[in-house]
Parts: C-alpha cells; sequence; structure tokens
C-alpha cells in the first residue's frame, strides 16, 4: 500500500505544480491514461487473491478518484485564473451611461400622409387602398379617359410587358389613385366617404416631378351633395393642414374626364422672404383639382347616377410637404440622403392630430 500512497504524492504533487491546461492533461494521461500508472495497476487484480483484490482494489479506486478529482480542480482553478486575468484587463464600468444609439426619423411623405388622413378622418371619410399594379379599364376606362387622351401615351404612362400573342390591353403601374374610387363604389356601393392615398408613376422626371409620388384622392357621394360641399371640405382641410385660421380659395374652371364640371383650385398665399404664408398676400397657388364626379364614373363604379352625385379630388402629398416644410426640390424625397432625412424628418412619436398639433 506504501507504493499507492507514493503515487498519490507524485501525482497530486505534478497536478498542484502544472501551470496550465497542457500541463494539468499531461498528468491526467500519465496517471489515468490507458497505459498510465494508476491504470496498469488496476489490470494486476485479476492476479490478486480475493481478500487482496478486495483491499488494494479498494485502495486503487479512492485513488483514482482523488486524482480524477484533483485534475477537476485543477482544470477549474486555471480557467478561473485566465478569466480573472482577462477581466483585469477588459473590463466595463455598467454604472456608465449607455452610448448614445443613432434614431431613425419619419420621412416627410409619411408624416404628411399621416396628417391628410387624421384631418380627413375628422370629415367623416375613411381610407380605401388598392392595387399599384392597374389593370387598363380600372385606370382609364372605367375614369371617362378616352382612348387619345396624351395620358394613355407610352411617353407619360409606364405599360407592363404582354406576352407575344396576348392582345388583352397591358396593365400599367396606375397614374392616380382614381382606380381606388372605382374598386371603391363596387365594394360599398353609395352613400360613401373615402380618401385613398398611394403611391402613384408617369413618366417624367425634373425638380418637380418624379417618376414615382404619392397621391391622395378624395371621394363623397350622396344624393344632396354639390360644388358647395366640396367647397367647404378643401376649406376645412387647407385650414387645418396649414393650420392657419382663414384660408381662401379660387376655383378655376378647367377639364378633367372624370369629373364634370371640373375646376382647378388655387389658394390665396404670399411670398415674404422666399417663405409661404397661406391666407394672406396677393399670390395664388394651384393646390389641386377637383369637380362633381362624372355620371359616367358613377355607372362604373355600378352607381346610378339619376340617384346619387358627388365630388372627387386630387392632392399631392409630396408637393403639400414641400410646401409646408419649405422642402426646395422634389428629388430629394427619393435620394436616401441621411443628412436630408435627418434634417427635415420627423421622430416617431410626432404622431399628427388635430388636437394635438400637425407635424412640428
Amino acid at each position: 500500500m506504501s507504493d499507492l500512497q507514493a503515487l498519490r504524492e507524485k501525482y497530486l504533487a505534478q497536478i498542484e505544480a502544472a501551470e496550465d491546461e497542457a500541463a494539468v492533461e499531461k498528468v491526467r494521461i500519465a496517471a489515468l491514461g490507458k497505459k498510465g500508472e494508476i491504470s496498469l495497476k488496476m489490470r494486476t487484480l485479476g492476479k490478486m487473491s480475493p481478500e487482496e483484490r478486495r483491499t488494494v482494489g479498494a485502495a486503487l479506486n479512492a485513488l483514482r478518484d482523488e486524482i480524477d478529482a484533483a485534475i477537476r480542480a485543477r482544470r477549474e482553478a486555471l480557467a478561473d485564473a485566465a478569466l480573472a486575468k482577462r477581466l483585469e484587463k477588459e473590463w466595463l464600468d455598467v454604472t456608465l451611461p449607455a452610448r448614445p444609439r443613432p434614431a431613425g426619423t419619419v420621412h416627410p411623405v409619411s408624416q404628411v400622409t399621416e396628417e391628410i388622413v387624421a384631418i380627413f378622418a375628422e370629415l367623416g371619410f375613411s381610407v380605401a387602398e388598392g392595387p399599384q399594379v392597374e389593370s387598363d379599364w380600372y385606370n382609364f376606362d372605367a375614369l371617362n379617359i378616352p382612348p387619345h387622351h396624351p395620358a394613355r401615351q407610352e411617353f407619360d404612362t409606364f405599360y407592363m410587358h404582354r406576352a407575344e400573342g396576348d392582345d388583352r390591353p397591358p396593365h400599367v403601374l396606375r397614374t392616380h389613385t382614381s382606380p381606388v374610387q372605382i374598386r371603391a363604389m363596387e365594394a360599398h356601393g353609395a352613400p360613401i366617404r373615402i380618401i385613398a392615398p398611394g403611391r402613384v408613376y408617369r413618366s417624367d422626371y425634373d425638380q418637380t416631378h418624379t417618376p414615382m409620388f404619392h397621391q391622395v384622392e378624395g371621394l363623397a357621394i350622396d344624393r344632396d351633395i354639390s360644388m358647395a360641399n366640396l367647397k367647404w371640405t378643401l376649406e376645412e382641410f387647407c385650414r387645418a393642414f396649414f393650420e392657419v385660421d382663414h384660408v381662401e380659395l379660387r376655383f378655376r374652371a378647367s377639364h378633367f374626364p372624370f369629373t364634370e364640371p371640373s375646376a382647378e383650385v388655387d389658394i390665396r398665399c404670399s411670398w415674404e422672404g422666399g417663405q409661404l404664408k397661406v391666407g394672406e398676400g396677393d399670390d395664388w397657388m394651384e393646390i389641386l383639382g377637383s369637380g362633381m364626379v362624372h355620371p359616367k364614373v358613377l355607372e362604373a363604379g355600378g352607381i346610378d347616377p339619376n340617384e346619387w352625385q358627388g365630388f372627387a379630388f386630387g392632392l399631392g402629398i409630396d408637393r403639400l410637404a414641400m410646401l409646408k416644410y419649405g422642402i426646395p426640390d422634389l428629388r430629394s424625397f427619393f435620394e436616401s440622403d441621411l443628412r436630408w432625412l435627418k434634417h427635415y424628418g420627423f421622430a416617431a412619436l410626432d404622431i399628427p392630430t388635430l388636437h394635438g398639433g400637425l407635424g412640428r
């Protein structure tokens, strides 16, 4: 048994002296590996008498367990020491304030769209949506736009590809959100009051035009609606949107295929020092087109024009944003310049309401 005691002292000393994981593993192999000293002694138990086997076997098992426990403890001690050494270099003061993280902003188009929706919601209008890829019928025919109209030419409209031999009229990227009015009339009938904000597409690009921009169409149909209702609605909208007490609108006779009579709407304003002021001054600025819904458009939407009538109007969301927030170039809306977005963008919690205030 003295030789077992010698083995115990030998390996415990080596384990204690091991300075890294490799040294600990070397000691383990020498003691407990397949050819380790303790393992070889375990193999001699079969040659002993039963009484010796019980005594020596118990002692060997105890020695093996002790050495194994010492190896595990040494490994944990080395790991703890390595971690402590690393933490001395890589420390962090958790009481310090967090590093500032850049926050994104709400795009002016999104903000102005929400402002418009909030205003018309107070006036009793609901929001309607439709597809951006439209059929030729919804985009043109149902809106009383004749085949020879310039808007149906390829220099103005993006047409989708048709397979060779397919003679159906090609679909288009919608040129206005007016097709949503037809779809809403088909789905809900009359009476109806909706606005239809969304993306539209036209083949144009300069300081005040882009191939993709945003519009909102308005539609109200009932039995006794007149141009007077249209005028009041637009005045209330402009008053709320531009946040002024008084506005003056001027209706000029115009022509749109989908309304009769039709009118361009100007708002009284002034430009002092390059700043727009609405409701005062001697200048007039065109802001939208409007009119009474054409009977053929009502029929296309499944509504009897002999019983119902209504008004419609269309606003350019991007241009309204430019006017209200002093943005000079429409193309900047779509260039993804982070500096521009930081300057003109809105905080996520700037939710527009009529009571809490629109915009900034």
